[in-house]
């Protein structure tokens, strides 16, 4: 396997510090369309590479904004190999996404590097960043990626094509209620997530071209809509202590709902968030989902 290419550049991605909130939706702009690893041929390969371990998620163009996230391979499956896909994007009729590309040795280097530029100021105002991964999106014309939300912090970039994103912010509880928060967050489901057209109206809009991106926080709700050409898209990703915090107190409360209780918001009675957390104390899948959450790079496809 070759070493990755070395760029002399001061920065990969612009952002305005003086406006940065680790809770808050903001533009930022970029520098690696250029990126040796992100051209077609490299992408190729290391399509290769993780379908053989099972960390290529695909779906056909059939998939819509109300499409159930999870439930978009199964329901619309794209029959063709990742390689393939590649090969053939404008015309595969498919989404594709390359998981935690920071599996890889070369693409490592490259989560590493952009995140390890950006953390010294995040750690001023969001502590702890760690379980740190990549995310290639490639898209062909007029794909959708359906409506759902993530637990990570992220930065999405476009390397290629054109896209609108759609996202809203991480404590709309109109486009996501507390309990769909509360279920993702011990679970990871997200079928209380329901997309309506309405939601549009309320949502920050980005129409992305080569050297623009966003941040969304943790659990922003997004959907994405692919230009008329095809797209590639990286996203870095990662969790804070801020992060971790919130997903432990959604997840004691996502706790109490399957006892049937109704809780109040996180944070609003400090009784409910200590019977919440008592009650993941109990629940073993939880605590081994919980302890990876600390460690330098995400290992678990999402």
């Amino acid at each position: 396997m070759a070493a990755v290419p070395k760029i002399d550049l001061a920065q990969w991605i612009d952002v305005d510090w003086t406006a940065f909130d680790p809770w808050r939706i903001q533009a930022v702009r970029h520098h690696l369309q250029d990126h040796p690893l992100l051209r077609l041929d490299e992408l190729v390969a290391l399509a290769q590479r993780l379908e053989a371990q099972g960390s290529v998620r695909t779906h056909s163009d059939s998939a819509k904004a109300g499409t159930p996230f999870n439930s978009a391979p199964e329901l619309f499956p794209n029959a063709a190999s990742s390689a393939d896909t590649l090969r053939n994007l404008a015309n595969a009729q498919a989404w594709m996404s390359l998981l935690n590309i920071q599996k890889d040795p070369l693409y490592r280097t490259l989560v590493r590097e952009v995140l390890d530029e950006l953390q010294p100021e995040i750690d001023t105002r969001d502590h702890g960043m760690s379980y740190r991964g990549g995310w290639i999106f490639v898209t062909s014309p007029r794909a959708v990626t359906p409506y759902h939300f993530d637990a990570e912090h992220n930065f999405i970039l476009q390397v290629q094509g054109r896209k609108r994103v759609y996202v809203w912010p991480h404590d709309d509880q109109e486009v996501a209620s507390e309990h769909a928060r509360d279920l993702f967050h011990l679970s990871h489901e997200r079928y209380l997530l329901r997309w309506r057209d309405a939601f549009r109206e309320r949502a920050h809009v980005f129409d992305l071209q080569p050297g623009q991106g966003a941040y969304m926080p943790s659990t922003s709700p997004h959907m994405v809509e692919n230009g008329d050409g095809p797209s590639v898209t990286v996203s870095f990703t990662y969790y804070t202590d801020s992060t971790r915090e919130k997903a432990r107190l959604h997840a004691g409360h996502g706790a109490l709902r399957k006892l049937g209780l109704q809780p109040p918001h996180i944070g609003q009675s400090g009784l409910s968030d200590s019977l919440g957390a008592l009650l993941l104390k109990l629940r073993r899948d939880y605590r081994g989902k919980a302890a990876h959450a600390c460690d330098e790079y995400a290992e678990e496809a999402a």
